[in-house]
């Protein structure tokens, strides 16, 4: 069976950092496309980052603070976050293998259960 697990998640000073890893088991997802995405209270999952073919993809308010890389020898992606701020409070979830949009919710095949990130002012 295939899944992803996140971890990483916690609770953080405004300013500070967190490294979040997702690992899948069940099949390799070196050749795909892997992401994160997050969704807050009330809002709609969106788009964080992607990693694919070698490339790196970020939302635009995340991007020059937060870096995605893969380990494929492990199966896992990771997410680095620098220079948190409020707004990044949200639950984060990884996704896999998107069969046409990288940025894309309903795109992706299989999703990880989220790791819940919480920052404070």
């Amino acid at each position: 069976q295939v899944q992803l697990v996140e971890s990483g998640g916690g609770l953080v000073q405004a300013g500070g950092s967190l490294r979040l890893s997702c690992a899948a088991s069940g099949r390799t997802f070196s050749s795909e496309a892997m992401a994160w995405f997050r969704q807050a209270p009330g809002k709609e999952r969106e788009f964080v980052a992607c990693t694919r073919w070698g490339g790196t993809y970020y939302a635009d308010s995340v991007n020059a603070r937060f870096t995605i890389s893969r380990d494929n020898a492990k199966n896992t992606v990771y997410l680095q976050m620098n220079s948190l701020k409020p707004e990044d409070t949200a639950v984060y979830y990884c996704a896999a293998l998107s069969r046409r949009s990288i940025r894309s919710a309903g795109d992706y095949e299989y999703w990880g259960q989220g790791t819940q990130v919480t920052v404070s002012s």
